[in-house]
Order: structure tokens, then sequence, then C-alpha cells
């Protein structure tokens, strides 16, 4: 090292050309070797840092799909058991049963120590627990029953019940010897069973006028009105009126988390559907979603390191409003921490005394990080952010496709676990950065030496090479480098002509595959590198179909048997989309996408829309005859403008939107299985060329509202085209 800083101080004086070759050597072997090894080392720790990041981003993005997936069935599977439920004949007898019970309540004078007991109960249990969860003394009167059922209800079966708070559904049935009673006695036990098993928090009946007139749980809430009770303004109220106003068989419908009053103002969930006997409203059955169970499905029952999260991972999920919808794993593992990290960070102390008298963070903990604002913007992706907790984290984020919410889920780690194994990289880089300098300063002195021998050989070498003997180097019979240099340098220029025609083969594959992917304008414009492409299309017909019955099918086959359905069915319908001048935009698992008027215009796409939707439902109803399946398909039909472009980086797609792309999905949503209905539109403009029926369905979009049902005996001959070319 004395004599590398005796080198370098002659060369700031000027003294290069005083140096030895053999001291300009070792020089440079240092120089080189040392900024090759700085460099290195430096690449080395960068490259580490981005693939660790990657490595985590990529973790947290499995799990946080892996999440969605088990959430996003969680509840899917709760709205396919309310529907179910709501169409069992012992639940339609149940609720008719119930509700004449309670009428019948009416007309019978109460216990005469009903009204004393039930308001001791308001006065003494119900308000002071609410009390602790709301600031301010609660109004008695505004939660006291003023019906004669009610009061009788109420006095029986949570008053007069033995049974402490939290557990008056162990109560089967009150010896009043009402009707009701007997009623209860009957049907209780079963309920009791089907919340127990299935999770639920609570079930309710309801007659069509809103009347509570059964729960398991028996909560305040219990033989209360949700119109004109004191609930009337509850998140249960709202959905119980949407699902009567709805009207409409199989209608499951999820409302929010929103303070419950009933379960002392803790946040509650509720899914709800209506109860028909036959064509007739009888009533609507609501169960309180379990808050416990989504959170043990976020939090892999509290196993957070099982899940792969480490130490500090979580999986959380989030609403519109930006508070959390899933328990907060820093509360649950330590709460008076949480409290306190929250409480150094200037946190509101009102919000803290909400987070503490709750119990959890739902609704209550603000989430406003730039993950969560991609993802309720519709975004997923991955980013750095510094999180609720003013912690810096790697997060990955997504919208949840959840019926009725606008959640998202975010799955994120604290950087400084996730860049824990990179900071001891980085130490170990600087003490072996350090002793292979110290080694390559010995080992250039040593090559140096050996070196310097055969300086003059190469020096007669390389006047060959000036004078032009370049062809002969590789004939040489040396075993030295120089040799090896020719014979290489022609296996480099063989393997750079082999590469070259390799390459030129995969730019003609890769073209044909361009060609065949996207439409020959749009090809050509990625060819010219461009890489914002959307265009504004005008005056083209967009058809959405769903298909129906596929999900239920798919649970009886296998992958490949499904797989060959699906594709013989698409195949099908692809073939048609050309014979009609239909382009396919895309598929999605059993939804079909189709534009006419996109790449080549057409006067009559309209008609060739509609015409091609007549013939699925043809090819359909054959498919079905063939195979004994069951399946139906809802197709909605909308004209105007869309946007067509290049949607991706990584893996691009040719995508549409636009307002008539959502009408025509709102459309084929609003539409019976086996119809095809069409805007207002599309009306006008084919009315004199097929059978309409006017239908107005409630829905969102305009079209959705204002819409034209293909008549029956259109929809009828679907097929006699193919089976009489």
């Amino acid at each position: 090292m004395v004599q590398l800083l005796v080198w370098m101080q002659r060369l700031s004086r000027g003294s290069v050309n005083r140096l030895s070759i053999k001291s300009k050597l070792i020089l440079m072997l240092l120089l080189v070797s040392g900024f090759s090894t700085l460099f290195s080392a430096a690449l080395g720790y960068r490259s580490g840092q981005i693939n660790l990041t990657n490595r985590v981003f990529n973790q947290l993005t499995s799990v946080r799909a892996s999440k969605a997936y088990q959430i996003e069935s969680y509840f899917r599977n709760i709205q396919n058991h309310t529907q179910t439920l709501s169409e069992d004949l012992s639940i339609v007898a149940a609720v008719q049963q119930f509700d004449a019970a309670y009428q019948q309540l009416n007309t019978v004078p109460e216990p005469a120590a009903a009204g004393p007991s039930v308001e001791t109960y308001y006065r003494r249990q119900f308000l002071p627990r609410l009390d602790r969860i709301h600031a301010g003394t609660p109004n008695l009167a505004a939660y006291l029953p003023v019906e004669r059922a009610t009061r009788h209800l109420q006095y029986n079966y949570i008053a007069a019940n033995p049974n402490p708070v939290g557990k008056k559904q162990q109560l089967v049935a009150a010896n009043d010897g009402s009707t009701y009673s007997q009623v209860h006695g009957r049907y209780h036990p079963i309920f009791r069973n089907i919340v127990a098993r299935f999770g639920y928090y609570d079930m309710f009946l309801l007659n069509p006028k809103g009347q509570i007139v059964y729960t398991v749980f028996k909560e305040t809430d219990y033989a209360t009105n949700l119109f004109t009770g004191p609930y009337r303004d509850t998140n249960l109220a709202q959905l119980v009126r949407q699902v009567i106003s709805a009207r409409e068989k199989g209608f499951t419908q999820l409302v929010d988390f929103a303070a419950y009053a009933p379960s002392y103002g803790t946040p509650a969930s509720f899914i709800a559907a209506p109860i028909y006997d036959g064509s007739r409203l009888v009533g609507v059955l609501a169960f309180q979603m379990p808050v416990d169970e989504i959170n043990n499905v976020m939090t892999g029952n509290q196993d957070w390191q099982q899940d792969g999260l480490g130490q500090s991972g979580e999986t959380i999920l989030v609403g519109h409003d930006r508070l959390m919808r899933s328990a907060s794993r820093f509360y649950l593992q330590n709460p008076r921490a949480y409290l306190a990290q929250l409480q150094s960070r200037g946190f509101k102390e009102e919000s803290i005394n909400r987070l503490r008298q709750y119990g959890t963070t739902i609704l209550q903990q603000p989430v406003s990080t730039p993950a969560v604002t991609s993802a309720i913007a519709g975004g997923s992706g991955t980013r750095q952010v510094v999180d609720y907790r003013g912690v810096p984290v790697l997060s990955s984020y997504a919208p949840l496709q959840i019926q009725g919410f606008d959640w998202v889920i975010l799955a994120q780690m604290d950087l400084a676990e996730a860049y824990a194994p990179i900071h001891a990289f980085q130490r170990q880089i600087l003490i072996t950065v350090t002793l292979l300098i110290l080694l390559v300063t010995v080992l250039a002195m040593a090559l140096a030496h050996l070196f310097v021998r055969p300086v003059q050989q190469l020096i007669d070498s390389a006047r060959r090479v000036s004078s032009g003997e370049l062809t002969s180097i590789p004939a040489l019979n040396s075993g030295d480098e120089f040799g090896e240099l020719g014979q290489s340098f022609n296996a480099v220029v063989h393997s750079l002509q082999t590469q070259t025609a390799l390459v030129d083969q995969k730019n003609r594959e890769n073209e044909k595959l361009l060609f065949s992917v996207f439409p020959a304008a749009i090809a050509r414009r990625l060819q010219r590198g461009e890489t914002q492409i959307a265009e504004d299309v005008t005056n083209v017909a967009v058809l959405f179909a769903d298909l129906k019955g596929f999900s239920r099918l798919v649970s009886s086959l296998s992958a490949h048997e499904s797989l060959a359905v699906l594709n013989d069915l698409v195949a099908s319908f692809d073939d048609l989309a050309a014979r009609f001048g239909l382009e396919k935009v895309k598929t999605i698992g059993d939804s079909y996408l189709a534009v006419c008027g996109l790449s080549v215009p057409y006067l009559d796409h309209d008609k060739r829309a509609l015409d091609f939707a007549i013939e699925m439902l043809g090819i359909l109803r054959r498919f079905n005859l063939e195979r004994g399946f069951q399946l139906g398909i809802q197709i909605g039909i909308h004209s105007g403008d869309i946007v067509a472009g290049i949607v991706g980086k990584s893996r691009v797609v040719y995508d549409i939107w636009g307002e008539t792309v959502k009408q025509a999905h709102a459309l084929s949503q609003a539409c019976p299985s086996g119809g095809v209905l069409v805007s207002e539109v599309v009306h006008h403009r084919l009315e004199d060329l097929y059978p309409f029926e006017r239908t107005t369905t409630g829905g969102e979009p305009q079209p959705a509202r204002e819409a034209w049902r293909l008549s029956g005996a259109a929809v009828a001959s679907a097929g006699e085209s193919l089976a009489n070319p």
C-alpha cells in the first residue's frame, strides 16, 4: 500500500513517463481492479436490493391475491347461502307463522310487568352499555318500545329472560302460553344452529312492513319496526328497504359496516334477501355479518408468520371512506402499545378513546396512504408508502370484487424487516471489498513481475498485427491467450451470424403473432414503437353476454373438462362473430364482449349485433341439448361511441371502454337468463325489423332502466338458422 501511495504521488507530479512498465502495470491493475471491485460491490448491493424488494413485493402480492380470493369467496358463499335459505320452504313458512303470531299479540293483553320490566332493562342494562360507547346520555324514550306486541316479546325474551346479556338466545320458548312462543319453540333451535354452524352473528326475519318478527340473538332491535322504530336510520333498515323495494326473487344485497346501536354501537354489516311465497313477498331474511370470521380470514387465524408475513406483515381491508374493515395486526397483538404509538404521533385523543372503547380498528382507524388511493381508483400494484402507523412499508394493493362493497385489500410489511437481509448483505460487502483490495494489491505486484518478461514478444506480435497479419493470428500454433483469441474471434463471428439468423426468425414469428393478436393498424403502430395507443371509435354496437350456470357446472367437472366446454362454446361464438362481422374484444371467465364496427365500419352494426345475439341463443340451446347442460345466457346490446386502445405495460391487451361498454354490461346484468336486452337507441333503429317488449328494471345506468327485451317469439326461433342454413 505504501508503494501504491508513492506511485500515486509521482503520478500527481506529472511523472508518468518516468515510471517503468512494471510500475505502470501495477498501478493500472490496482486502479482497474479497485474500481471494478467497488463498482461490482455497489452493483451487487443495488441488484440485491432490487431483487429483494421484488421478492417481497411478489410475496405480498401472492398473499394479497390469496386473501382477496378467500374473502371474495367467503362473501359469495354467504350470498349464495342467504339466497338459498330465503327460498327454503321452512323459512317461507316460518316468517308467515311468526308474522301471524306477532300480529296476534297486538290483540291480547300484555303481562302487567311487561312495561316496567322492559323499561328497567333498558335503564340498567342497555343504556349504560351504550353510554360507554357513545358520549352523552342516550334518550330512554327514544328506545323504549311503544307497540304492545313489541313490549310483550321484549319482556318475555329479553327482560324476563334468565340468561345474561349475550346469551339470550339460549331461551327456546317463553312460558307465556302464546302462539308466538309455540312457533318460536319449533323454529328457534333450527335457526340458532344455522347461526352457530355458519358463523353468523345474528339472523333476522322481517315482514314486508319492516317489522322484525324474529331474531336469534335477542338484542334490543328484536320485535321493533325498522321503518318507524328507533332503529329506522341504521344500515340494516336501509338494507331492508332496498330489498323490499327491489321486488325481485333471488335478490341478495350487502350493506357496508356502520355503528349499530342494538349491538352497543359496534360496527355491523348485514346481508338480506326477500322471501317469497309464490309470487307474493312475505318477508325478508337478513344475517348480521360475523366480524370475527372476516378477521380470521384476513389474519389467517392470527398466524401471520404461517402466511409468510413475518414479524410485521399484515393484510387489511379498507373501505371507500378510507377506514379499516378488518382488524389491524398490531392492535390485535398489543392494543396498549398500538394506542401508545398513535398517541405519540399526535393522533386525536377522541379517536384513541373510540378505539379503546370499541376494542377494534374497524371503522375507527383511517388508512389514507397513496396505495389506498390508487386501489380505490380501481388500480392494483405495489409501492413503498408510509402506513397508518407512520412506518415505512412495502405495500401491495388492489380493489376487491364484492357486490355492494367498495373495499380494497392491502398486504404490507415494514420496510425495516423487508430490508433486514440487505442491510446484513451491505455489511458483508464492505468487509469483503476491503479484503479484496488488499489481496488484489499483493497479486498485482506479483503478476506484474511475471508479466514483464514476455512484453517484447507481445510487442513483436503487435507489430505483425499492425502490418495487417490479422488473419494469421488464429492460425498460430500458440498456447497463450493470443492464439485462443484468434480462435475465439472466429467462434464469436460464427456465433453472431447464427444468433442474427435466429433473431430474424424470431422477429418474423413475433410479427406474425402481433398481427394475429391485434388489429393490423394497431400492430403496425406497435411495431413503430408507440406505447400509448388509444382512439375514439364512433357509431359501434357493443354486445356483452354473461353465461349463467357455468360456475355451478364447473363444480361438477374437472379443470380440463370445464376448459374444454368453455373453449367449445367460445369457439362457436367466435366463428359466429366472424360470420356477422363482429370482433371479439375479450372473454372474462364466462363473460363475452364483442363489438361491431370497431375496425370495419358497418351501416347495419345494430342489426348485425342483434342477429349475432339471436344466433348465440341458438348455439347455446343446441349446446345444452347435445350435452345435457342447463346453461343460460344474458345478453345486453347498446350502440354508441367507445374508446379503444392498448392497456398494460408488461402484459398488454387491446381493450375498449367508455359509457357504451358500461351500459351494455349493465343491460346484460339486468337481462333475464335466456334473453336479449337492448337499449332505447338500438330499439329505435330496429323496432321495424324485430318484435320487442318494453321493460323497466329499476337499475342503473339509464339504459338499464329504459330497455327493450327481444320478444319471446324471436328468442324461441333462435337456432333455426343453424338447423336450416
